[in-house]
């Protein structure tokens, strides 16, 4: 009985993620706002606390932080294996689209098409429907309100990872010096199934290859072991999402003769037209490199980081968001990221999307779509592509 209930929760788990993985276009905030609607307002697998308490832990962290969010939904509710499935259905339909994109049609330009605009403009409805929920929740007094609007302004001036890492630093000592007394009735608590030995592997592993494979690497002529090295490196160290982690492949790959400036920026066009995380790029430079294994290769290398840092935390990171100190920290933390979300919906999501009043029309026909008609996401993406493509002819 418990058997059979736990093979339906993982097949549940990888049906849903990989729903989200062929619907959720937009970046990495975008997929933060699918991920919302799905698991906390519709499934109620984690709460509003829990969640934002989760995606605060993966802004800190290096990699992808919107799949480090799924990764880490997943490992919540099915453990170690929850979290494969998690990432194996929100990342596969990309990886799948930009393998088969390398091998038969780089030469085609679809980074301007109408439907791809239509659905940017998808985006900007989610994002902004998941920022009007957290806000609500993160932000309900004026302490928490300013933190938001300052790491708001600093990140619009300032559009750097470190200026992000710094914001969210700052903002946690401003909450634990403003709340550290702070009495919270929300004790909502994240049960991670993983043992805090197996985490500390997964952080031993995490370090030991950042050593290992560079000199691995030097010492061998074997190409998969550079190849490798040259992506996991770049999706271990890497802050601030996927597009931060472009000129760290750019400079792993094109200089070093890998692939071509043209065969990179293909894949760029590519990437954007996909849905799921920007960091499956690496599945298209791997298979122009070294075909479909290739592109395997690469997906695994990029991600591995993200998922033995988030295994690694998670089962550390109830204890002490639960402590009275640690929790008021959490609290500015959460509101400045409110404040970063909000910065990023504007730059690039609106600013790349909203280009006449007919796209903003669409993107409130859109957003009631979602918010007010409670209709499901991907009917909201299906909508937002032939939306688009109908807009050209306008």
């Amino acid at each position: 009985m418990n058997t059979d209930r736990s093979l339906k929760s993982f097949m549940e788990i990888l049906l849903v993620s990989t729903r989200l993985g062929f619907t959720s276009f937009g970046g990495p905030v975008a997929h933060l706002g699918y991920f919302h609607e799905e698991y906390v307002r519709r499934r109620k697998w984690m709460d509003e606390r829990s969640y934002a308490d989760l995606v605060a832990l993966c802004q800190f962290l290096p990699g992808p932080a919107s799949s480090q969010v799924g990764m880490g939904i997943g490992i919540v509710r099915g453990g170690i294996l929850g979290g494969i499935l998690a990432f194996i259905g929100f990342t596969l339909p990309s990886v799948i689209a930009l393998i088969l994109f390398a091998l038969v049609l780089q030469g085609l330009d679809v980074s301007d098409a109408g439907w791809i605009h239509g659905l940017k403009i998808v985006a900007v409805a989610v994002v902004a429907h998941a920022i009007l929920g957290m806000a609500k929740k993160l932000t309900p007094d004026l302490n928490r309100k300013s933190i938001a609007l300052f790491a708001l302004v600093s990140t619009l001036i300032w559009q750097t990872a470190y200026a992000q890492i710094g914001l969210i630093l700052l903002a946690a000592i401003i909450g634990f010096l403003l709340y550290q007394q702070h009495e919270s009735k929300d004790d909502s608590i994240i049960s991670v199934p993983v043992s805090r030995t197996v985490a500390t592997i997964c952080l031993t592993v995490f370090f030991s290859l950042l050593v290992v494979l560079p000199l691995l690497s030097e010492l061998s002529s074997i190409s998969w072991i550079a190849m490798f090295d040259s992506f996991y490196r770049s999706g271990a160290l890497v802050f601030g999402g996927g597009h931060v982690v472009l000129p760290l492949l750019e400079r792993e790959f094109v200089p070093t003769g890998w692939l071509s400036e043209e065969a990179f920026l293909a894949g760029y066009g590519a990437a954007q037209a996909v849905p799921g995380p920007l960091f499956t790029f690496a599945a298209y430079l791997g298979a122009v490199i070294s075909g479909w294994k290739g592109g395997l290769l690469a997906t695994v290398a990029i991600f591995l980081p993200a998922f033995l840092l988030v295994v690694g935390t998670l089962p550390f990171w109830d204890s002490l968001r639960r402590n009275p100190k640690i929790k008021g920290a959490l609290m500015g933390v959460n509101a400045a990221v409110v404040g970063i979300l909000i910065a990023a919906f504007y730059h690039p999501i609106f600013t790349s999307s909203i280009f006449t009043p007919i796209d903003f029309a669409f993107a409130a026909v859109l957003f009631s779509m979602l918010v007010y008609w409670k209709l499901p996401p991907w009917i909201i993406v299906v909508t937002g592509a032939i939306g688009g493509w109908l807009m050209t002819y306008l």
